[in-house]
């Protein structure tokens, strides 16, 4: 299973308990704010707040708080001010580590993830050690038991989608970041239920890890994922499946 599907299968399985949901709901506000910033309120004309929009409804995220993140984000509520920052490193086996953050204090986020890093086998990297070994894809990442290949592969070929791969038990979708949008909703017309949908960073190759290295890996980017700062954690390391508890 490649790196970023199973991090996703461990995020999916730690993320039922309503401790981790508030911690969701905090990174979710905080990215629609910020889209809201950057792009205007107008979801119809601001494709990042749209997608996070999205995100908050896929997580049943109550309508008036994310009201509330957009009139935050425009100024219209007063709010706080998050700076946006990238983290590359490397963690347990030499597995390559993206961290995404959104944080109002910069220097108790690059404190706290290096901290992170350092504690877990890793270390924190200059700019761009990693970066290139990641693409922008959109990613989406549907069950076999939902629909068969070639009904897919008709949706999501036919609206753009770059690719359809086998991955295990799931068939994957990339896309290129523009055309994310027009290929979920090809999906969602055709009535084929999704795991999880969004623009995201593919390791172009993946590190296997076992043992000791892949516990360490998972104990680290959960404590990643755990982060107020932190947004976003990607990661080329290819865990064995009887790690996923």
């Amino acid at each position: 299973m490649s790196g970023h599907s199973k991090w996703s299968t461990i995020k999916h399985k730690k993320g039922a308990a309503d401790a981790k949901r508030g911690k969701l709901f905090t990174k979710l506000i905080k990215e629609i704010t910020v889209a809201a910033r950057m792009g205007g309120g107008d979801i119809n004309a601001n494709p990042r707040l749209r997608t996070a929009v999205a995100a908050a409804k896929a997580e049943n995220m109550p309508k008036e708080n994310m009201e509330r993140a957009i009139k935050k984000g425009t100024g219209e509520l007063e709010g706080v001010s998050y700076e946006e920052s990238t983290y590359e490193g490397y963690g347990p086996g030499g597995a390559a580590v993206l961290v995404e953050s959104l944080t109002d204090n910069k220097n108790r986020a690059v404190a706290d993830i290096r901290h992170i890093f350092a504690k877990r086998g890793g270390n924190l990297g200059e700019n761009g050690c990693v970066a290139w070994m990641f693409d922008k894809k959109g990613y989406i990442n549907i069950e076999k038991s939902a629909t068969d290949e070639e009904t897919l592969m008709e949706a999501a070929l036919d609206a753009g989608a770059e690719d359809v791969r086998e991955d295990g038990d799931h068939f994957e979708v990339i896309t290129a970041p523009e055309d994310f949008e027009a290929v979920k909703e090809a999906i969602e017309n055709a009535k084929i239920p999704y795991l999880e949908a969004e623009v995201t960073m593919l390791p172009q190759t993946t590190a296997t890890l076992q043992g000791k290295e892949a516990e360490q890996m998972i104990l680290m980017m959960e404590a990643l994922d755990d982060c107020e700062d932190v947004q976003k954690v990607y990661t080329n390391a290819d865990i064995p499946d009887d790690m996923v508890g």
